[in-house]
This record gives C-alpha cells, sequence and structure tokens, in this order.
C-alpha cells in the first residue's frame, strides 16, 4: 500500500462513482449507524460483495466526514411574515447547527433575502435533509447552498 501522506485526493460528485463504491459508503453508513452490525450484513444489504467493500472502505468516504470544522452559507429567499426568522432558526438549531452569521435583507414587495453563515460541524442530519426541511417552510421560496467549507 502506498503512504497516504504522498497521495493525492480528489473530491467528485457522487453520479460518477462507480456503483461498488457508492454500495461501500452505504455499507459503511449502515455500519456507523448501528442499522447492522457486521460488515457480512451491511455488504449483504446493498448487494456488495466483501471484497469490493475492502478494496474501497478506506478510499471512498463522504466528504462531511473528512473536514472537522465545516462553515456552510446558505442564501433563502421568503416571504416576510410575522416569525418566520423564527421558525427557521428554530430548524437551524434542532439540527444542531451554531449560527455564526445572518444577514437579512429589507423587505422589498413582500419578499426579503436572508444569508446564513453556519457552523454545522455538530448537524446530526445530512445537508440535503436541511434544506429539504427549509424548503417546507411554506413561506421559504427558495433555500441553496452558497458556499462550504473548512476553517
Amino acid at each position: 500500500m502506498k503512504n497516504v501522506a504522498n497521495q493525492r485526493y480528489y473530491l467528485v460528485r457522487e453520479d460518477v462513482l462507480t456503483d461498488a463504491m457508492q454500495k461501500t459508503l452505504e455499507a459503511k453508513h449502515l455500519l456507523q449507524s448501528g442499522a447492522v452490525s457486521s460488515i457480512w450484513d451491511a455488504v449483504k444489504e446493498v448487494d456488495l460483495s466483501r471484497s469490493a467493500f475492502y478494496k474501497y472502505r478506506d478510499a471512498v468516504f463522504p466528504f462531511h466526514s473528512i473536514v472537522r470544522e465545516r462553515i456552510l452559507t446558505i442564501f433563502i429567499q421568503l416571504q416576510d411574515e410575522k416569525g418566520t426568522l423564527a421558525k427557521l432558526l428554530e430548524i437551524i438549531t434542532v439540527a444542531h447547527c451554531n449560527v455564526l452569521t445572518i444577514h437579512q435583507t429589507i423587505p422589498i414587495q413582500g419578499r426579503a433575502n436572508v444569508t446564513l453563515s453556519l457552523d454545522v460541524t455538530s448537524m446530526e442530519i445530512e445537508l440535503d435533509e436541511l434544506l429539504q426541511q427549509l424548503k417546507r417552510l411554506e413561506f421559504v421560496e427558495s433555500a441553496e447552498v452558497i458556499s462550504s467549507g473548512a476553517l
């Protein structure tokens, strides 16, 4: 095995990973979450050979598992209604995100833009789930990540 310190790393989109790599990530998630108790159960659950699992288990990782401290900036367009920011921040709080900055524009024609910078190091849900929760709010017109990265 090559020295890990001398290897180069790449960030790639999920859709370009091989099927075996994606299934390895699923199996690792099952093991980590406690949904299964053994590698055998995990690979059986995701329909993956154990040899493929062992081949990729130390080579593929979800991006969020590599970065320890993370800052995420989310841009949200919302309707200007009483209590909307409080409801938005409640979802952020329940997800265990730490609000670093809040910038809200002055409402124009009943709409406002909010930019939140969050420390998501302790976030207990996946980013996609957080965005879906925000988008499900009746007053949110859009919510999207505009930047993310390590400190």
